[in-house]
């Protein structure tokens, strides 16, 4: 599994300039694709409690695609999160695309502490990235991303980072698309399944 970090400001200017013209130009492109967003019909708000049997049915969707890529997963009933607890926690944002009131999409960002020996201190880490199959390719991924970014910012997280199977090629391409690179290789070894 990769881990993947981005640093916002990259991926809001594509460079570094001053911090007030990063907030400026971050400030206007999110305008422009909110705006966009409202044209589709689609938006991005915070989860509440009554999106959980959607959320939790994104989960096992979330589960389902990535178990080719995972052999170690434990067999169904499978949970990765405790969505509940999510976003209760003032730690954490659960994030959710909605369309014509229903929920499409989903991702998380919450507050972790950095390895004691690399800054910052704290980084936002990103996960439960699911869009409905009917709803991809629309761009919905990305908006959910950008809200993520947006509570990154002002929590001051600058700095995120994900995990991805390294065989998930389409999500690691979407995500480099988005500003990511990759940072560390996790490896494993199973000492009972060597021959």
């Amino acid at each position: 599994m990769y881990l993947i970090h981005g640093k916002f400001e990259r991926y809001v200017t594509g460079r570094v300039k001053s911090r007030s013209e990063i907030v400026f130009q971050g400030w206007t492109k999110s305008v422009h694709k909110r705006y966009a967003m409202q044209m589709s019909g689609i938006s991005i708000r915070s989860a509440r409690a009554g999106d959980l049997p959607e959320l939790l049915a994104f989960e096992q969707g979330i589960i389902t695609a990535e178990r080719p890529y995972d052999h170690t997963l434990k067999p169904d009933p499978l949970s990765y999160y405790d969505v509940a607890a999510m976003i209760d926690d003032p730690n954490a944002e659960v994030a959710v695309a909605v369309l014509n009131g229903h929920p499409i999409g989903s991702g998380y960002a919450i507050k972790k502490p950095s390895r004691h020996y690399v800054s910052p201190d704290f980084h936002a880490y990103i996960g439960f990235l699911y869009v409905d199959p009917t709803h991809r390719g629309k761009g919905v991924n990305k908006q959910v991303l950008e809200h993520l970014f947006e509570w990154a910012r002002a929590h001051n997280l600058p700095e995120i980072h994900l995990t991805v199977y390294p065989d998930n090629q389409p999500a690691i391409r979407a995500y480099e698309k988005t500003g990511f690179s990759p940072y560390i290789l996790e490896m494993r070894l199973n000492l009972d399944e060597q021959t």
